[in-house]
Parts: C-alpha cells; structure tokens; sequence
C-alpha cells in the first residue's frame, strides 16, 4: 500500500507544481498581492508632510463666495499676486485646473495671461492622449511613455507658463498606485508630471529618479519613469487653505515662501473639464486628485522609493516550501503539521509586512502562501486517506482478536501489515474445552452457543489484558498467539499469566454449568514457543493472519495430551517462566509425528500466591 499511496503522492505533487506555475504565469493572483501591498503601505504611513508643500482648495466656501464654478478668469490675477508677495514668493505654483480653451470674456483670460507673464513660478497642466487601453501606445522600459497627443492649455496661456502631465495611471482595480514622472509626446518633447516639474522648481535632488522604472507591476504599462506612488500622506494630513482665503489675503505672507503650492479641486464633483477629479489610493478609498500630486511631490523632495523583491525570489520561496509541506506532513503528526504550517503561514505573512516596513521593499508572497497551502492541504489529506485505510484494515484485521492497545499501536506507530509471512520467535497457546461433547447433546442450539459465548468471553478478555492475540476459534477450541504481530516483552510468561488467568476463570463457569445442566467442563492448555512464520496468509479471495510452522504443531501437540484444568508447557517456556510460576518436575513425552521425546511441565500455580 506504501508504495501505491508514495506513487500518487508523487503524481499530485508534480500535477500541483505544474499548475502553481500555469497560475503565476496567468497572473490570477495580482488581486490577492495588490491587496497585501496596499494594507502595507497604509500601515507603513508617516502622515508627516514635508513642510514646504501647501494644498489650496476650491472648496465648498470658495463656490458659495465666488461662485459656481468655472469663474471668471480675471479672479486668477489677484490670487497670484497674493500668493507671490514680495520676498515670500513660492517655488512653484502648480495648478491641477485645465484651462483648455479661450472663456466667453476675452479681457479676463488677457487679465490671467498678463499675471501669469509676471510670475516665472507657475505650472499649468496639459493630458497626454494615450489611446484605447494603451493599445496604440508604445511601451518600452528604456524609453519614455508613449502620448498620441499633448492636449496644452489655450495657447495665450500657455507660453507663459511650465507644463507638466496631470496624467493618472489607474490600476486595475481603479486604485492610483503609479505614475509616469515624464512622458513623451509626438514630436519628442519630454513633459514631465505636475509633481516632478514642482519639485524641480524647488530643487529637489531628482537624479535617483531620472532612469528609475519599477519592475511590472498591477498589470499597468511600464516605460522609463514609471514608478510606485509612495503614499505617506492622507487628505487631512495636508497644510489645505480655502481659495478664497488667499484671494481675500487673509493668511500670512510668509506662509508660502520657498513651498510648492498646488491648486485643485476639494469641492464635491466639481472639476474644470465636468470629469471626475476623485480616485483611490491605497491609503485612502476616496481622495481628491490633487493629493496624489502632493503625494508625489512628498516622495520626490524627501526622495522615497518603493523596491520589489525580484521575481526569482519570489519563484525560490514558492518552490522551498511547496517542497517543505511535501515533505513534513508525512513525517509528524497531523496536529504538529498543521501548527507548523500555520506558523510558517504567518511568519511568510508577517515576514513580508515587516520587510516593507522596514525598507518599503514589497515581496510578492502570495504564491508562496498558494504553494504551501496547496501542498499541505493535498499531502495531509492523502495521508489522511492513508491512515484511515490502514486504520480500517488493521482493525479488520486484528480489532477483534488483539487488544485495543495494540492496535492503536500499529495504527500510531504506522506498522505496515505486509501480506505474505515473516519468520519470528512467538509463543503459541492452544486451548480446548474439555466435557463439551456431553454437554452438547444436552443442551439446545441457542443454549449452546450462549454457554459457548460465555466461555469464549471470558477466554477472550483474558487474553486481550495480556497482550495476545486470538489467531482463531476452532469449533470448542482457540489458538492464541504472543509476540504477534507486535513485539510483547516476555511474551512465554505473558501466554502463562494468561492460561493460569483463564484456568481461574473457568472455576465459576464450570459451577454454573455444572449446577444448570449436570455436566462439568473444563479447559486443557498447551503453550509452547518458537520460531514460526506468522502474517497473512492465504489467497487473494481469502487472507487470514496466522502462524504456520512445526512450532505450532508442538504447541497442539502439547495440548492434546493434557486432561481437564490442565495447564501443559515445553521445556523453552518453563525455562523463562520459573521465576514466577510453580511447575511439576516435568516428564519427557513422544508426540505423534515426532521421532524425539519433548520434556513437558504441568503448571502448579503462581510462585506470589505460594
């Protein structure tokens, strides 16, 4: 049977190694790992945002002031001229509003042109067409993200001012998880992202992210510059003023000296173009965009990474303990195998959040956690199935002819019952009821097999508390075995203890026999030890476990001879039994079949009871 269950075992294995891999090739667990990243990432947030950059918000307060929404556009000049007081200027002034095209008053938008002419330290965004789903795009690691089409802002604005992509990178699942630092256009013009042209104008070292490009990741197109949003920050964690606030001077003039100043969107559902200027981040389901722009800007002035662990670690880990769980569940116990599987589970868990902690390096463990999962599950289960088979067969077997506890032991201590027979030294009782056929012709079937069940009862307790096994019951006869199928330590005085046990026990069977039908039985025994050959024997419609051999022979032999009450032994079980039983001074007797005398010896009793 081991061999059968080793084989399938090897075949289910190599079927579950296969298909981990069919599985990470198919990328059906981006799900599961973009869901671990985020919970990560949120848990290694320092919500401290880097002093220099300022939120101002159209909000709420603004629309009821000024309000709805789009204003006209001479509201611009003042507000710039107020957010560059002399000597407290920003660094840059980024506005996250399109103005796309000319507005219906002509003086206003020539009003906005002549402050932003004015101020060097304005950014106004333009959106790089990037086709359907990018199919027309073209994505290459060593070179810039591909645009169809820059869409710029109404041209009298937009040579008065820096440029820079507002362009999201929205993951599957809707989630803001990247962004293109620069993209390029058709004409070759590289236009770098609201974040990385503000933080440039504040000047920020940016030299570790000029050919930075994360590894594939979210199932998003990556070229040179794509790289992980490092999301330190939520909404409230912002410096955030009221537009209005600015546009009326309220707020001090040194408030934002040397900062970057980002302008957008906080009021609900309102944008410049009617489109959505809502998303989610991993730290936050529902932000306005704007503060993923001060996200971005955070990361470049504080000059933060997210890294990936290569996917060769990620393939090593899977197959270690894919292998692992192959291996422990057949090797400990199933309670042991399963605390340990469940804390290497956590420990893989805990292992790749502290690792992000520590160092914002994310480790893809989810296949990991697949492999092993699947491995122990199809190994404990097969071995289960084993151990339930085993189980069932030992207890066919030997449930009913051995004691309980030593079919816990072959079932605990995984003892194959190997059909066919090994050659072992055993101790064989016979036994035989003496007077039965007398008392068979007086009773009624029914009577006869009660009285029989009585004596066989008692026969078999006895045995069963001494750790023999009942080969068989012969009509009014047992043959009893010690030392099979498993080792018994002093098995000849184990099948004495047990004849002189039984001998004692029929004392009062025999008095209620006798006292109900007038007829007197007894029970002759004869106990013998040697080597045998002992297993399952028989053929494939029938297999009984047994013990064949000359030794068993002697053993009926032995007891053939002896009279009622009778307890006869060999010469090999007096000699390891004496210290504790009292025997006659033996005789030698010849035995049919048997061309030397066998010296005999008749048990007296217990040497304790003298």
């Amino acid at each position: 049977m081991k061999g059968k269950i080793k084989r399938i075992a090897i075949a289910l294995n190599a079927v579950l190694l296969l298909g981990l891999f069919f599985i990470h090739q198919s990328g059906v667990l981006q799900r599961i790992d973009t869901l671990l990243f985020d919970y990560e990432m949120k848990q290694a947030a320092g919500h401290q945002p880097d002093p220099r950059i300022v939120m101002v918000a159209i909000d709420d307060a603004s629309l009821a002031e000024l309000g709805r929404f789009p204003w006209d556009r001479a509201v611009y000049a003042p507000f710039l001229a107020n957010l560059n007081p002399e000597g407290n200027e920003p660094k840059a002034i980024a506005f996250d509003i399109i103005f796309g095209e000319a507005s219906d008053n002509p003086d206003s938008d020539m009003a906005f042109a002549e402050a932003l002419a004015s101020y060097s330290n304005v950014i106004l965004p333009v959106t790089g067409i990037m086709g359907d789903n990018f199919g027309t795009s073209v994505v290459r690691r060593d070179e810039y993200i591909q645009a169809q089409a820059i869409v710029k802002p109404y041209e009298l604005f937009a040579d008065l001012a820096q440029l820079a992509h507002i362009n999201r990178v929205v993951s599957k699942d809707g989630v803001i998880r990247q962004t293109w630092l620069n993209l390029r256009g058709p004409d070759g013009e590289v236009v770098p992202s609201l974040a990385w042209q503000a933080a440039e104008m504040a000047g920020a070292d940016l030299s570790r992210f000029a050919n930075l490009t994360d590894p594939v990741q979210f199932g998003e197109p990556v070229a040179k510059n794509t790289v992980t949003i490092d999301y330190q920050l939520m909404t409230d964690d912002f410096l955030t003023v009221s537009f209005t606030d600015v546009l009326n001077g309220e707020l001090p003039a040194d408030l934002f000296k040397d900062s970057i100043v980002f302008v957008g969107f906080t009021a609900v559902g309102l944008t410049s173009d009617g489109g959505q200027d809502t998303g989610a981040s991993p730290i936050e389901r529902n932000f306005k965009l704007m503060y993923a722009h001060g996200n971005i800007a955070n990361q470049l002035l504080n000059g933060t990474t997210v890294s990936y662990s290569p996917d060769w670690v990620e393939l090593g880990l899977a197959f270690i303990l894919f292998l692992l769980f192959v291996f422990l569940p057949w090797r400990l116990k199933n309670i042991y195998s399963i605390l340990l599987f469940l804390a290497a589970f956590a420990a893989v868990l805990y292992g790749q959040y502290a690792m992000y902690q520590a160092s914002a390096l994310h480790a893809n463990a989810v296949l990991a956690l697949l492999a092993m999962l699947l491995a122990y599950l199809a190994n404990v289960s097969l071995k289960s199935y084993m151990d339930s088979t085993q189980k069932s067969f030992v207890t066919r077997q030997f449930g009913r002819y051995i004691s309980p506890d030593l079919v816990k032991q072959i079932v605990a201590q995984d003892i194959e019952i190997k059909l066919g027979g090994d050659l072992k030294q055993i101790t064989i009782l016979f036994l035989d009821i003496r007077g039965f056929t007398p008392l068979s012709e007086k009773l009624s079937p029914p009577e006869l097999v009660d009285t029989l069940n009585t004596m066989f009862n008692m026969i078999t307790e006895t045995t069963l508390r001494n750790a023999g096994t009942i080969d068989k019951f012969i009509g009014d006869a047992a043959m009893i075995l010690f030392n099979a199928p498993l080792d018994v330590a002093e098995h000849e005085r184990m099948a004495v203890q047990t004849a002189y046990e039984i001998q004692q026990g029929m004392n009062g069977i025999r008095d209620q026999i006798l006292e109900k039908y007038q007829c007197e039985v007894n029970v002759g025994i004869g106990i013998h030890t040697g080597n045998v050959v002992v297993g399952n024997i028989g053929s494939y419609l029938r297999v009984d476990y047994t013990a064949i051999g000359d030794n068993v022979n002697i053993a009926a032999r032995i007891e053939s001879q002896t009279k009622k009450g009778q307890v006869h032994v060999s010469e090999q079980v007096y000699e390891k039994t004496k210290p504790w039983f009292r025997f006659d001074e033996g005789e030698d007797r010849m035995f049919k079949g048997k061309s030397h005398p066998i010296r005999v010896y008749e048990l007296l009793g217990r040497l304790d009871d003298s």
